[in-house]
């Protein structure tokens, strides 16, 4: 009865988190014992108010679906030309990411989240330290990164970015110098992978002067695990999951990005599809 009611209920009741860790666990530890359905408050009150929630977001849903793409009538959804998908100006837009670093694998980097100056920029800071935890399996470390919730539906269900009607992703930042891989993750259609993440190097200037970047959809390339796949296809742009910023250039030191905003652009000048060379797998002869 409690792992039915987990099934169900779990990811409404359970509460958000502001950090993200993955399903690794340090060798040598022991696996949590405790059944994670006796982690929710199964309070029928509560369940009430959710499943309230729940239906008037189904509500808000079926009424845009029936406006149009995005709750936006046709004609404007074809005609639009710039989007800005995220800015931050309070906490609240702020909540809407998860930072994380190698310290889920045992590493000592710090990384870190807060409004910049005059509340009008998100800063991420913090140290990178390459030093590999001394557990006889790790090889490599040090990493921080920041990462765009995933989109939620009503009733727990999992939803996608579509920005099909885009071509390049558009963001105002101030960096240090150091490099940032850019990174989007999507559900793929026909992948055995989880997700499908999609990578670009972005290299900041450094200074005291803000720049705006323009990256087509067409430079980012798809990889794994940090290693360029040789099944190189353009992103699945209805199907986006997130979109994410990492650090992890083998540099020991402090670093930090500001970011104004994050949009997307559709320029009619540019009319790549793909910037890398795509090879057949089994050409005929």
């Amino acid at each position: 009865m409690h792992k039915l009611l987990h099934r169900s209920l779990g990811p409404l009741l359970s509460n958000s988190t502001s950090k993200l860790y993955s399903s690794y666990r340090r060798p040598g530890s022991q696996p949590e014992k405790k059944p994670s359905w006796q982690n929710i408050d199964f309070s029928f009150k509560k369940g009430f108010d959710v499943l309230k929630t729940q239906l008037s977001m189904l509500k808000k849903e079926t009424k845009d679906y029936l406006v149009g793409p995005g709750g936006h009538p046709l004609d404007q959804y074809l005609l639009e030309q710039t989007r800005v998908l995220w800015e931050f100006r309070s906490q609240e837009d702020l909540n809407k990411w998860v930072i994380s670093s190698d310290v889920e694998i045992g590493g000592k980097s710090e990384v870190y989240l807060k409004l910049g100056r005059n509340n009008q920029a998100a800063l991420l800071y913090g140290t990178l330290n390459t030093e590999v935890p001394r557990d006889g399996e790790t090889k490599y470390s040090g990493y921080c990164s920041m990462r765009a919730k995933l989109p939620m539906g009503s009733f727990a269900r999992k939803k996608y970015y579509d920005w099909s009607n885009f071509n390049s992703l558009y963001l105002r930042v101030r960096g240090d110098g150091r490099p940032w891989m850019v990174n989007i993750y999507t559900d793929p259609y026909f992948s055995h992978q989880k997700d499908d993440l999609y990578n670009y190097f972005m290299f900041t200037r450094g200074g005291p002067y803000w720049e705006e970047i323009k990256i087509p959809f067409s430079k980012f390339f798809l990889s794994s695990r940090g290693r360029v796949q040789d099944n190189q296809h353009p992103i699945w742009l209805d199907k986006i999951c997130t979109l994410g910023f990492t650090i992890g250039d083998k540099v020991d030191g402090p670093f930090q990005l500001e970011i104004d905003f994050i949009g997307l652009l559709n320029d009619r000048a540019h009319t790549e599809e793909f910037a890398y060379e795509m090879y057949e797998k089994n050409p005929r002869v």
